[in-house]
């Protein structure tokens, strides 16, 4: 008798430990995901002194880049670093690759250790480097599967666990609904949604139709966990309309906060903010600076900023001021992120030389910013650069510039500051019969596995043949 007593105060014990530990996980997941626009995990972007000028403006929840678990539990130092945090951000997500529970569960663990409020699940991320290791969007081939993986891990981990998709991997294979539900069954605490698929990247509109419809089938089921919509958000006002016309939770925003860091205040004040050219000035140098705090205020300091500062010019050369009154019509439109947005004729050469799209031009300003001792002084040499021989030539004749492919993407390291191109492979000797036929068969009955898994293969153009 005593021992079944026993037994069942140890289990209503462990009851109780298991629903205030939900208990806390969901709070944190309403506190931190609901009603917020969030910082995306932003590659090369979203590093920490760019985090904290975000956090300045009132941004209160943000994601890391991406970070590849198994390079983490290697003791990578560049891995190692993204885990840290600002001391104004005021919750922080860690954004993690993986395609397996167990890796993923350790990685959580050095996460938890870090100090992370929550982490993400990336199964959205289009690039070669980690499609082709079958990590990010290539894991929305499987809703099973991943519903599998995001369960293990949701079940080792002590903090909450959200999973960023995309709608598919291609148009033709649009699977969004399932993988929606196979995470919200799996346990996850929140969901976000960018509404492209992998195979678009961005160049067609994010597509909010579908990203409305997740959030609605989401509600019929019963959850009630967070859905963030993502993709093409500019402007406070597109911010707001988004949130009310797809019934999401909150929204996430990307290019956005590079272009404007701040558009976390325009979203609190629901106003936009009328700022002037010297203001701007004054935002950019205290990233400078803030890159000094992060990475030291010498020549290694400077090498290591020069990755990310001038970097950074690609985007705040992108802002032009877009009143409301103004351009609100516009948006409903066509995203105004989308439009080519002309600067005004009558800009002044100071505000010509910020949406200046030239490499060299950035690495001026940057280089200006870094160097000068005040705000004052940084307006008054970039002034200096505006009218200077050397910037009107850039003017005349052009400068390099980098697409936009290049701008959001994990390509492979090359020296401080510059992307370089992937060296070609020697080719491989000519297979015989035999090891054509085999890897024929092996092919074959790994897309019988993805069918078997409720998968869905690639779209293949020769089929409509």
């Amino acid at each position: 008798m005593n021992l079944k007593y026993g037994i069942r105060l140890i289990l209503l014990i462990c009851v109780g430990l298991c629903h205030k530990t939900s208990y806390a996980i969901c709070s944190t997941s309403q506190k931190a995901l609901k009603g917020q626009m969030i910082l995306a995990p932003l590659s090369r972007g979203g590093n920490l002194p760019f985090r904290r000028l975000c956090a300045d403006f009132g941004m209160e929840t943000a994601f890391s880049e991406m970070i590849y678990a198994r390079s983490l539990l290697r003791g990578d130092a560049v891995e190692l670093a993204r885990l840290r945090r600002s001391s104004n951000e005021k919750y922080y997500g860690v954004q993690i690759a993986t395609n397996n529970v167990e890796e993923g569960v350790h990685a959580i663990r050095e996460i938890e250790k870090s100090g992370a409020d929550f982490v993400d699940l990336n199964c959205g991320c289009p690039i070669f480097e980690a499609t082709r290791r079958g990590l990010g969007s290539s894991l929305l081939r499987s809703p099973k599967k991943l519903g599998k993986l995001v369960a293990g891990i949701v079940e080792g981990s002590n903090i909450p666990v959200t999973v960023k998709i995309r709608l598919g991997c291609e148009v033709d294979t649009i699977n969004c609904s399932a993988v929606a539900e196979a995470v919200r069954e799996a346990g996850a605490s929140a969901l976000t949604i960018h509404g492209r698929t992998a195979q678009q990247g961005y160049s067609r509109n994010a597509d909010w139709d579908f990203v409305k419809r997740i959030a609605e089938e989401g509600r019929r089921d019963g959850s009630t966990i967070p859905i963030i919509g993502n993709g093409d958000i500019l402007t406070h006002y597109e911010a707001r309309r988004r949130i009310e016309e797809s019934k999401v939770d909150s929204v996430m925003v990307g290019r956005g906060a590079l272009t404007k860091p701040w558009i976390f205040k325009e979203f609190k004040d629901g106003d936009s903010w009328n700022i002037d050219v010297k203001e701007r000035i004054e935002i950019y140098r205290t990233l400078a600076c803030y890159m000094k705090d992060h990475f030291g205020d010498d020549v290694m300091g400077r090498k290591k900023s020069w990755n990310f500062l001038p970097w950074h010019f690609e985007f705040f050369a992108r802002y032009v001021d877009l009143p409301e009154e103004e351009f609100s019509q516009q948006s409903v439109q066509q995203p105004l992120i989308q439009n080519r947005l002309i600067l005004p004729n009558d800009a002044s050469p100071l505000e010509t030389l910020l949406a200046n799209r030239s490499t060299e031009t950035h690495d001026f300003i940057a280089s200006i910013l870094w160097e000068s001792a005040s705000n004052e002084d940084a307006v008054q040499k970039l002034q200096q650069l505006a009218e200077s021989h050397k910037f009107k030539e850039i003017l005349l004749n052009g400068g390099s510039k980098q697409k936009e492919d290049e701008v959001l993407s994990n390509l492979p390291k090359g020296k401080a500051g510059k992307w370089e191109k992937r060296r070609g492979r020697t080719p491989a000797p000519k297979r015989t019969e035999e090891e054509i036929a085999e890897i024929r068969a092996e092919r074959a009955a790994k897309k019988k596995r993805i069918l078997d898994e409720g998968g869905e293969l690639p779209y293949n153009p020769s089929h409509d043949r």
